[in-house]
């Protein structure tokens, strides 16, 4: 179940990472919210982009080898939940509306925790190093 999770997820936010890298200002037009966070910024789309091409491979390459890419896939997802951070503090912060950090718990939120519990160790394996 894992590997099926790791591969959905690593081809989604593949596909979202190339498409940052590959057309920038239409990946900025065409999700919603994203223009109302100021001008786009070519180079920094692509960098972003590049982080999220990074951490649909290692969530591909786990779907693939479980234990040799699991640091690789938890590193993926910490960079998600720090990305997912960024959005909660904004709003928290009151540059971001309440209404909008709910619009992304799918887009955002949810990857993060996702991937985090996916490169996160069982337990079983876990007890085996102790």
């Amino acid at each position: 179940m894992r590997r099926i999770l790791a591969s959905i997820l690593g081809l989604l936010i593949g596909a979202n990472g190339l498409w940052m890298v590959v057309a920038p200002f239409h990946w900025y037009a065409a999700i919603p919210g994203v223009a109302a966070t100021g001008s786009a910024n070519l180079h920094f789309i692509r960098d972003i982009g590049c982080a999220y091409l990074v951490t649909a491979l290692a969530l591909l390459w786990f779907a693939a080898a479980p234990e040799q890419a699991r640091p690789a896939a938890l590193f993926g997802g910490v960079f998600l939940l720090l990305h997912a951070f960024v959005h909660f503090w904004d709003t928290a912060a009151g540059r971001e509306s309440p209404h909008r950090l709910m619009a992304e718990i799918p887009t955002v939120i949810l990857p993060a925790f996702l991937a985090l519990w996916l490169g996160w160790p069982p337990r079983s394996a876990s007890r085996k190093e102790l």
